[in-house]
């Protein structure tokens, strides 16, 4: 019995080290919403810019509407597109031919955003990091970041 309460108590003690560790190496997921807001808000300030907020934090400007199909979460959809900060520095950007993916495979303020257009339309989407690549990032995008996209919806494939 004695070796067996020791042997509990070891296995205990080894599990607990374990997931301490484990938690440790994890880092806590920083939360951006007040300094993205202000960064956006500032931003549409001094551009002069009209834009919209959502329920979730999106803002958008509908430059076009167009007069197309609206697509869904679930559409594949061509768009082209120039992304960048607030800066004015462009991180990406597709021909304007564009690129077609499904909805359901982009940032979250993509896939709300470009659901607001029909084919045609144009405009630009604010994204606040929560809904892009937040306190992890990416390549080329630090976390955290605000993205804007100045996009044109080409087609509901």
């Amino acid at each position: 019995m004695k070796y067996l309460l020791s042997a509990l108590f070891v296995f205990t003690l080894f599990t607990s080290c374990i997931s301490n560790d484990k938690e440790q190496e994890q880092p806590i997921a920083k939360d951006y919403t007040v300094e993205n807001e202000k960064e956006i808000t500032d931003y549409i300030a001094q551009n002069k810019l009209n834009a919209i907020k959502s329920s979730t934090g999106l803002y958008y400007i509908i430059k076009e509407e167009g007069t197309g199909k609206r697509p869904t979460a679930s559409s594949s959809v061509t768009v082209a597109y120039t992304g960048a900060f607030t800066s004015g520095k462009t991180f990406d950007q597709s021909t304007s031919a564009g690129l077609t993916f499904p909805l359901n495979e982009v940032i979250k303020g993509w896939t709300e955003g470009i659901q607001l257009f029909k084919e045609g339309g144009s405009g630009s989407l604010l994204i606040p990091s929560h809904l892009g690549y937040g306190s992890s990032g990416r390549p080329g995008i630090p976390a955290g970041s605000v993205l804007i996209f100045d996009v044109k919806l080409i087609k509901v494939n």
